[in-house]
């Protein structure tokens, strides 16, 4: 499935995924053959093991790099499996992502990069590659997410705003109507439920989001979950009527002529699926217009955990529990910002009182 475009510098290249169809010929056929499974006595290809979203994350991955050859006019259609990889190659790519992503996104493109080349062919000589992670694992500077952290309370009502001024609207259009009501209704959802985003943006009627006893759950199977245990969640009746309004008007509104996809958070455009990247533009565009500040969809798991300590700082594990955490340290380590939150408070109430 072709993604959309990838965010990009205001003055930096157009950039997206290159669909697997537009493919040199001979990395179409090698990628459809590692990603083949195994049945009964049959060997599947050197991709066969791995989760569906793992397959869809790297041909992701990999066609962002052709989209850099073909933009540079050096993506060649002839090429043989995975040669298209080279040290000159790579090198140019690196110095684009440098110039408009993260080191840790940086680092992350190029390991999925190796990791799809070698699906492709595992024959292929990779050790300067991987010299090449390394060198840029030692560079990663994590950006801090202290100036991005949004409570958790003020994600679901700016959701929630958001689609009662687009029901309230005389001036929007019904499109318009539709695509706010599913942006407000996205930001509150993963605020109270902060599932990853390959979950939440892959969520389907009646596979993963169903409805029971008149209550809406997201129900996913332990394939589906990096954790591997299954993980079900019931969506808070304060979203109810927001759900609701979304699937029984504003969905088919965006869904248009296109009655095929199960998706439930469809595009406006076509009425197709959203993407990942889709997905996760959506929530931190809206953000950026409701709260005035870009939350990325990652960063509201940041916000579930440290709201969770600030306002149930008695039920230690509930961090963990949102997060869907075996181990609560990793909670703390990695999203638990509440401690700073609290000392800020505190210190902001001493000094009223001195005033």
């Amino acid at each position: 499935m072709s993604r959309g475009p990838a965010p990009s510098s205001p003055t930096g290249p157009k950039v997206r995924s290159l669909p697997i169809e537009q493919w040199p010929p001979a990395d179409r056929e090698a990628w459809a053959a590692a990603c083949r499974p195994s049945q009964r006595l049959a060997r599947g290809g050197t991709g066969g093991h791995l989760k569906p979203i793992t397959i869809s994350d790297l041909s992701r991955r990999y066609g962002y790099f052709l989209d850099f050859l073909a933009r540079r006019g050096l993506l060649d259609h002839g090429a043989a499996t995975g040669t298209l990889v080279t040290p000159q190659s790579v090198e140019a790519y690196v110095e684009e992502l440098k110039d408009r992503v993260s080191s840790i996104t940086v680092y992350g493109s190029i390991y999925k990069l190796r990791r799809a080349t070698q699906l492709l062919d595992p024959k292929l000589e990779m050790t300067w590659l991987t010299e090449l992670e390394k060198d840029l694992a030692l560079v990663m500077r994590p950006r801090s997410k202290s100036d991005r952290l949004v409570l958790t309370e003020v994600l679901v009502e700016a959701g929630l705003t958001l689609i009662a001024a687009a029901e309230s609207s005389a001036s929007l259009s019904i499109l318009a109507k539709a695509r706010q009501v599913r942006n407000g209704l996205m930001v509150a959802m993963l605020a109270l439920h902060p599932v990853r985003l390959k979950n939440f943006a892959s969520l389907e009627m009646g596979r993963n989001f169903v409805e029971i006893d008149n209550c809406w759950w997201i129900v996913l199977s332990a394939a589906e979950t990096k954790e591997k245990r299954a993980d079900e969640r019931r969506i808070d009746e304060l979203l109810t009527t927001a759900v609701n309004l979304y699937l029984g008007k504003y969905r088919q509104a965006l869904r248009g002529n296109n009655s095929e996809s199960n998706a439930l958070w469809l595009s406006s455009h076509e009425g197709t699926a959203m993407t990942y990247d889709g997905v996760a533009r959506a929530i931190t565009e809206t953000t950026r217009s409701a709260v005035g500040i870009d939350v990325s969809p990652h960063m509201f798991r940041t916000s579930a955990a440290s709201s969770a300590a600030l306002h149930g700082g008695d039920n230690l594990h509930l961090g963990s529990a949102l997060l869907h955490h075996r181990d609560k340290r990793v909670t703390e380590k990695n999203y638990n910002f509440a401690s700073n939150l609290s000392a800020a408070q505190r210190l902001r109430d001493l000094i009223r009182n001195q005033l």
